[in-house]
């Protein structure tokens, strides 16, 4: 009961932490992202540019910050006097210098958003039907086109298309170090690394306890996939850590992402793969046929440099042995009614091509007789040459003689083959065969659905005769990893 007790306390505790990782991870990823989301978010929650603009290092540019509180001004001072007033007119004359300058200047710069420029210049160059975006914004904050335009649609133009790609702009601090201010590792990152560091060091504490022999490093290195979560720099890899204290959480499965995983990999290296390998084989054969080797591998020649034998066996004539006694033992007994029928049917047809046999075959009962004949004429040949064949084999006598054919055989066949011009034929050959299936079924072969070999590989697992081998292999692996965690 109290092992059970403290089972339940130690999953609890995996999963408050895998949840505590999957916190970190997601500030993680939200202030790696902020930079480039940060138009969406002050255009959409503004608030959030608020909060987390200081962690950032960001503040309002001051140019681009004084041409918006010139328009505000502009728009106050036309609230309240009209377009055609002196102060109104000083508004529009400033407006036209300020766009001049931000051309010009490009305060968007310094943080990467020249785009955010060549946008708002585009669009008043669309605006006014301009080529120039300075004579467009001298024209736009001009009295007479504002007049003829109408001030109010005009006003809403500007609003809802250019203010808000102004607005956007902003000063970023640069630190000692010639980088950007960034306070996320210190005022939000800082916490969660301290206490995942204090959490390896009371796990490897414990686990060199339950293991004394394991050193500091090896201690360390089985919770590897931890450290990426107290190192303040490649933040992203944390979904690693993340990853598997899920699963050690028991909180997701990642076993069947995993294998997907794998089958990706596989899938993109296989053909590769597949293709290197068998082209390397042909390749390494036709060297071997060049050199002579296959001479030497098939006649073992004593002129060619010595053959390594690893038993003191003639595998070849070993085999061929085997082949003979399983014929003559195995094969013949079954296959004997066949072939007396066939050497039967030849003597019938030999007869018949007998002109005296014709003759003879017209009477009565002579063609029943030659039947009979040929039947028994075949089968006692037939007996006859395979108790030949079993008398040869278990005659010593026979046996030596066979042997002795055999080996005569070998060295006619192998004198003959050493001939420059028969040998050069067949080495020529075989390259030329061996070039020609790399052409035509290698690249077939490299070119089969992987994914088709991927799933019959998955039958194959999920057999039912083997699916209690594959189980219990996963079992000892998830035990593995579980183990001493």
């Amino acid at each position: 009961m109290k092992g059970k007790s403290t089972s339940i306390i130690k999953l609890w505790f995996e999963r408050l932490m895998a949840i505590i990782a999957i916190i970190n991870l997601t500030l993680v990823l939200f202030d790696i992202s902020y930079i480039e989301w940060r138009d969406f978010y002050l255009k959409q929650i503004p608030q959030i540019t608020n909060l987390y603009d200081p962690i950032k290092g960001i503040q309002p540019h001051r140019e681009t910050q004084k041409y918006l509180k010139t328009l505000d001004e502009l728009q106050q001072q036309v609230s309240i006097t009209g377009l055609k007033s002196k102060a109104a007119t000083a508004k529009l004359e400033e407006l036209r210098l300020l766009s001049k300058e931000m051309i010009e200047n490009n305060p968007f710069a310094g943080v990467g958003k020249s785009g955010t420029l060549e946008k708002i210049k585009n669009d008043m160059r669309d605006q006014l039907d301009k080529e120039s975006a300075k004579e467009a914004f001298a024209i736009f904050w001009s009295q007479e086109y504002l007049l003829e335009k109408g001030w109010n649609e005009e006003r809403k133009f500007f609003n809802s298309k250019i203010r808000p790609l102004i607005a956007s702009n902003y000063y970023r601090q640069i630190g000692e170090s010639g980088e950007f201010v960034d306070k996320f590792w210190k005022n939000i990152d800082l916490p969660f690394i301290i206490l995942f560091g204090v959490e390896l060091l009371v796990r490897s504490f414990y686990l060199k306890r339950r293991h004394p022999s394991f050193s500091l490093f090896n201690v360390i290195v089985w919770h590897w996939y931890d450290l990426w979560l107290i190192i303040p720099f490649w933040r992203w890899t944390r979904i690693i850590p993340v990853a598997f204290r899920l699963e050690k959480a028991d909180l997701w499965n990642f076993r069947q992402l995993r294998r997907q995983g794998q089958q990706v990999i596989i899938a993109n290296f296989a053909e590769e793969i597949t293709e290197m390998v068998v082209v390397r084989v042909i390749n390494q054969i036709q060297i071997s046929i060049h050199r002579g080797e296959l001479t030497k591998w098939l006649l073992q020649s004593e002129n060619l440099r010595p053959y390594i034998d690893i038993n003191n066996v003639n595998e070849v004539e070993a085999i061929a042995g085997i082949l003979v006694q399983t014929t003559i033992y195995q094969v013949l007994p079954k296959v004997q009614p066949e072939i007396i029928a066939i050497l039967q049917h030849t003597i019938n047809s030999a007869l018949n091509q007998t002109p005296i046999y014709r003759n003879f075959n017209n009477l009565p009962g002579v063609g029943q007789m030659q039947a009979q004949l040929g039947e028994q004429l075949s089968t006692q040949i037939i007996s006859n040459l395979y108790k030949i064949l079993v008398s040869s084999i278990e005659d010593p006598v026979g046996a030596k003689l066979s042997s002795q054919l055999i080996q005569q055989f070998t060295e006619a066949f192998g004198a003959e083959m050493q001939k420059k011009h028969v040998m050069a034929e067949v080495q020529s050959l075989l390259v030329d065969f061996l070039e020609e299936v790399k052409l035509n079924y290698v690249q077939r072969l490299s070119e089969e659905d992987i994914e088709q070999i991927l799933e019959q590989t998955r039958k194959l697992q999920t057999n039912p005769s083997i699916q209690p081998i594959v189980e219990r292999g996963s079992a000892l692996l998830d035990a593995r990893s579980r183990g001493d965690r």
